[in-house]
């Protein structure tokens, strides 16, 4: 039985607020935490995604932050936890690690050396297993990277994976639009049980029309009721009201991904852009990443205001 009853809707990847010498700041993070599971439409919250800027935080930092979301939450909201790591000792050294400080579902990003060198499908499905075994009570949701990448997974291998009975989502983000349309067939031959969720924060109206089940996006960490509201007309049918919110939310989407993907400095941007609308008090972030400059925070003091979301 899953240990999440309902991957559809919208699940914000959370940021990690920093104190401004960079230490993880508590009371901060569980405001935003419980801030973010207070929007009807929430259905659950992810740690230690890119957006929470988990390359910089230490196996240690990274459980202490699932394990204050998961105290704040308790049983209000369920909570995931990113594994980003190289092998299958430490994958699996992370997920008991999530899991003992209170996720219930893990999110499995490709290795990152599989960008270098590649990978065979036998590669993933032994990492999904290695993950599984040390947590087996835990969901596992499969990250799907760019499919520009060489740790982009095959429609084959998407098919496979969701046969698996322990996982149970996709997070996908080809950002090849063809692909995207041939894997969410795939997946749905293979077990249309699975949930699908867009991440590609930069176009969420022209990945939600696809036939997903959500969206598990960065962005939504920013603004979580405008993609909430998105995801709803897209559910509705209403693609008048979905444009119109898509308008509010492109010039926000511009200002934070510079008509980009996701990068470190994004996240950057979006911190900043988040402290502009009061949802945190503090943007820092830790080196390398470099906070926004001046022309970039008054192209978000912009974008934010178009939105009536401006606090500051």
């Amino acid at each position: 039985m899953p240990a999440i009853s309902n991957y559809r809707g919208i699940i914000p990847a959370i940021s990690c607020p920093f104190t401004p010498d960079h230490r993880i700041d508590e009371p901060a993070l569980r405001k935003l935490a419980s801030w973010l599971a207070g929007h009807e439409g929430v259905v659950a919250i992810m740690t230690n995604g890119h957006t929470g800027e988990v390359f910089s935080l230490t196996p240690a930092e990274r459980a202490e932050v699932t394990r204050i979301v998961a105290d704040e939450l308790k049983s209000r909201c369920p909570v995931i936890s990113s594994i980003v790591c190289e092998g299958l000792k430490d994958a699996a050294d992370h997920a008991r690690a999530a899991v003992e400080a209170g996720a219930v579902a893990l999110d499995v990003m490709p290795p990152h050396h599989w960008l270098r060198f590649g990978f065979t499908p036998g590669h993933a499905l032994q990492y999904f297993e290695a993950i599984h075994q040390a947590a087996p009570n835990a969901d596992l949701v499969c990250h799907v990277y760019p499919a520009w990448t060489r740790a982009s997974y095959s429609s084959q291998l998407l098919a496979d994976l969701a046969k698996l009975p322990y996982l149970q989502a996709f997070k996908v983000g080809q950002r090849d639009m063809n692909k995207y349309a041939r894997d969410i067939q795939a997946i749905r031959e293979a077990d249309a049980s699975k949930a699908i969720l867009t991440c590609h924060d930069e176009y969420l109206l022209a990945s939600m029309v696809q036939g997903v089940d959500g969206a598990l996006v960065g962005f939504a960490t920013f603004i979580p009721q405008l993609i909430i509201d998105l995801w709803n007309a897209v559910k509705a049918g209403d693609l008048k009201k979905a444009m119109e919110v898509q308008a509010v939310i492109t010039p926000l989407k511009d200002a934070v991904y510079g008509g980009g993907e996701p990068t470190g400095e994004a996240h950057a941007r979006m911190k900043g852009g988040m402290y502009l609308a009061g949802v945190i008090d503090d943007a820092t972030v830790r080196p390398p990443t470099e906070a926004p400059n001046a022309k970039e925070v008054e192209a978000l003091r912009a974008a934010v205001k178009q939105a009536g979301l401006l606090k500051r």
